[in-house]
């Protein structure tokens, strides 16, 4: 699930050498959440406008990681 939120946001960013991806234990609802870190510069192209890329980002870590019976979060840092 690391390696694709990483190469999912290398493809978008100038500065894939940037992204940098944390992975917290799950908590009592056993959500795992997933912190991604970029470039200040990269920020917008992660977003995107009003969030579309962000939101686009989270439906497909959620749809993997439902195929591997996980629940997930990904949170922009």
């Amino acid at each position: 699930m690391k390696e694709l939120l990483i190469s999912l946001a290398s493809g978008l960013v100038e500065n894939p050498e940037a992204v940098n991806v944390t992975v917290d234990e799950p908590n009592a609802e056993g959500i795992t959440v997933y912190h991604l870190h970029v470039a200040e510069s990269d920020m917008g192209r992660v977003i995107g406008k009003q969030g579309r890329i962000a939101n686009a980002i989270r439906v497909v870590m959620r749809a993997a990681a439902s195929r591997q019976n996980q629940t997930i979060s990904v949170e922009i840092d």
